[in-house]
């Protein structure tokens, strides 16, 4: 496993992060296709064991119960010291006023939460997860300021905004003396670029460290266009992202599957190695369901594209209406 800073910070974390989106209790929250602890442990062994050290998870995640299974699994599987953890708070938790958003009160329930169902007393990355329309900027940053400032996490970072909110951001952070995002954790794939056009420029002028979503295109990178899973047949959200741009996109994948053939190598490594190829990027998040899936993703760190096979991956790629920021 390959080790590199987070953005300009100073904290390690393994260049593959673990996707905990997968593992939770399917009849909890929005994700039927999740897989339960029992089936979810034995992956997380084996990413512990692969090196990895960096987990993402969130408090809306099948309803809290992914943060418990990891938290779980970092108390068997390894030591506190020696993990990066990462979670997010914005979505709806439960019904009525306060119950989802950025404002100070929702936040500094949520971390308490957070901190309850994983078992830890400090997340090491506490990331918003979408922008609040609602709340003020200020409110929301002395509170995430707050936080830090209280031992409850470490380092704070943001998920899928416009770039003129994310600078925004950082320049009332910058002007107030509180804490500053270090990570940007937004959409990117060779389905969906749109942020190379503004997002990933900021976050490298910034030194912004970034952890991109679903950089297999939750799975649709990895097999032929018309093929579905189970995932992807339940998945709501995921069906709303490839709607307008299917042609162009049946080219990606069938472009994605060309390089793989050619190399001799599943496509998934094709994929990712790809958006780990990106300057910008320090580690994507990877989703596992299965041990090939892990195999897959530590396999890519040893591939190095060539301009050529760039090239041919790039070239059928359209512009995207913006997508991933609800």
């Amino acid at each position: 496993m390959e080790y590199v800073r987070l953005g300009m910070t100073g904290l390690e974390i393994s260049r593959l992060c673990l996707g905990c989106m997968t593992y939770g209790d399917p009849a909890r929250g929005n994700h039927e296709w999740t897989i339960d602890e029992h089936r979810s442990r034995p992956l997380l062994r084996q990413a512990f064991e692969a090196g990895i050290t960096f987990f993402d998870t969130a408090n809306v995640y099948s309803d809290g119960s992914s943060e418990e299974i990891v938290g779980r699994a970092v108390r068997e599987f390894s030591r506190r010291e020696d993990v990066v953890i990462a979670t997010k708070v914005h979505g709806r938790m439960r019904p009525g006023p306060n119950g989802a958003g950025l404002s100070r009160k929702a936040i500094m329930h949520e971390i308490d939460a957070s901190l309850t169902r994983l078992g830890t007393d400090y997340v090491d990355l506490y990331q918003i997860h979408r922008f609040d329309h609602d709340t003020p900027i200020e409110e929301t940053l002395e509170a995430l300021h707050d936080v830090v400032k209280a031992g409850k996490a470490r380092y704070i970072g943001a998920s899928s905004m416009y770039a003129w909110q994310f600078a925004t951001m950082l320049h009332v952070a910058e002007a107030n003396g509180w804490t500053r995002f270090v990570s940007m954790q937004n959409y990117l794939n060779l389905l969906y670029r749109e942020e190379e056009r503004e997002m990933l420029p900021l976050c490298a002028a910034e030194g912004i460290g970034v952890i991109p979503w679903s950089p297999l295109a939750r799975g649709r990178l990895t097999r032929d266009w018309d093929e579905s899973t189970p995932r992807s047949e339940t998945d709501k959200f995921g069906q709303t992202l490839y709607r307008r741009t299917a042609e162009a996109d049946r080219k990606v994948v069938e472009a994605v599957a060309s390089v793989a053939a050619g190399r001799g190598v599943p496509r998934a490594q094709i994929a990712l190695a790809w958006v780990l190829a990106k300057p910008e990027v320090s580690a994507p998040i990877v989703g596992a369901s299965k041990a090939a899936h892990l195999e897959d993703a530590i396999a890519a760190l040893d591939i190095v594209l060539s301009d050529a096979e760039i090239a041919e991956l790039e070239a059928a790629y359209v512009p995207h209406a913006v997508v991933g920021f609800a």
